[in-house]
């Protein structure tokens, strides 16, 4: 996982139009740019994703080998942000109906 956010972050530091942070916990940047970073570089996948709002989408990306997962939160805008990152993602079974 590790290895990921260095690359991550070294790939993300590359980019000169990358959008400032609003927190440091938080990386932004614009949608399809950071949509490409997650798949070619950390070999994500996006799994699921929800409405926050009438603006804003959810979007869980897993990297299948390893089951690190991303929450990133996409605007309307084109902004995407990185909001959360961590490891072990397992999906439930839906219970019966």
């Amino acid at each position: 996982m590790k290895r990921y956010i260095i690359t991550f972050l070294a790939t993300f530091l590359a980019f000169p139009a990358a959008a400032q942070t609003q927190t440091t916990d938080v990386t932004c940047d614009d949608s399809a740019r950071l949509e490409q970073m997650l798949s070619t570089v950390m070999r994500a996948e996006r799994r699921a994703f929800g409405l926050r709002g009438p603006e804003t989408l959810l979007e869980v990306w897993i990297d299948p080998r390893t089951q690190d997962w991303t929450l990133v939160q996409t605007y309307t805008n084109g902004t995407s942000c990185i909001i959360a990152m961590g490891e072990h993602w397992e999906d439930l079974e839906p219970a019966p109906a």
